[in-house]
């Protein structure tokens, strides 16, 4: 069984985008010399026009690291039955939302796929005890072409869909990314695109003219600090120990990339250190912030964020 989310909105309301904050401005002067795991929000489809700061720390962000072999996205729109694999030669841009701009149905993402890549990942999965499909249909979702096309604009780094299982909950996606965990030395960048608060009535209510609720970033907050802290055990509980989580996210499959990123960054998601690429809020209640998530072995980066 596939199940696809759609946004599908009789309005939208006017962009408003939150400035960068000046924790988030350090300047990335020298390159990274390995590849890290990212969390990364894909916003509404509005963030494709109107990247903002958001979108131009991610974008900077890809520019300082080694240029990846291929890409691995786990997007919060395409959820799946079990653990399935996208092997899609050239993936079609997937423009899966209604009532926005009518720009954005011209936009296309053309990367190609890498069939032998996640064929693969397929057996990764398998290996560590997923039941696993291969589709050799699918294609870049909004949640997965809006990041991307920001980060690799010439869309000419091969990509790898890998679908969620949102009715298995949190362990289940922190298992799911470990079994990815050896990709990044070899060369393949994981990208985990959701959000840290994703409210859809609340998005459908909110103007443009009034001030974030405040428990989207009170939310945003209690994830950074747990962040951190290094360790994922309250996150896997989040649900129960977060301020305002069911408000935050009434479904979880816009925050179960973070915890695939978690586990694919080293030692079932245990060992890890978190390297902030941008905090901020746009359109009212989409926290926006973004992580990369290195081994905690790997050494302080130069020039990463403060």
């Amino acid at each position: 069984m596939l199940i696809v989310s759609y946004f599908c909105y009789s309005k939208f309301p006017k962009v408003r985008l939150s400035p960068i904050s000046p924790r988030f401005q350090t300047p990335m002067h020298h390159p990274h010399t390995s590849l890290p795991v990212l969390f990364v929000p894909h916003g509404s489809p509005n963030f494709a026009l109107h990247p903002g700061a958001a979108g131009a720390a991610i974008a900077r962000f890809a520019k300082s690291l080694p240029r990846p072999q291929a890409i691995v996205i786990v997007s919060a729109h395409w959820s799946t039955d079990v653990a399935t694999v996208g092997l899609a030669e050239a993936p079609q841009t997937i423009h899966d939302f209604g009532g926005f701009p009518d720009a954005l149905r011209s936009i296309s993402y053309p990367a190609r796929g890498n069939r032998a890549l996640g064929e693969t990942i397929a057996a990764k999965l398998q290996a560590s005890g997923f039941a696993t499909r291969l589709d050799t249909r699918r294609g870049l979702d909004h949640g997965a072409w809006i990041p991307l096309r920001q980060m690799y604009p010439n869309a000419d780094v091969p990509v790898v869909t890998l679908s969620l299982q949102p009715h298995r909950g949190t362990e289940h996606h922190l298992r799911l990314g470990a079994a990815l965990a050896d990709l990044p030395a070899a060369g393949v960048l994981i990208v985990a695109s959701g959000n840290l608060t994703h409210n859809l009535a609340d998005f459908q209510t909110a103007a443009a003219d009034t001030p974030s609720p405040a428990y989207v970033r009170r939310f945003a907050d209690w994830i950074g600090k747990q962040l951190e802290r290094g360790s994922s055990e309250a996150l896997l509980r989040y649900r129960s120990l977060a301020p305002d989580a069911t408000r935050a996210h009434p479904s979880e499959e816009h925050l179960l990339p973070l915890l695939v990123a978690l586990g694919a960054a080293g030692n079932a998601g245990n060992d890890w250190r978190a390297e902030p690429i941008y905090q901020g809020i746009d359109e009212q209640v989409l926290a926006m912030d973004s992580f990369a998530f290195w081994p905690a072995a790997h050494g302080v980066q130069q020039g990463e964020a403060a």
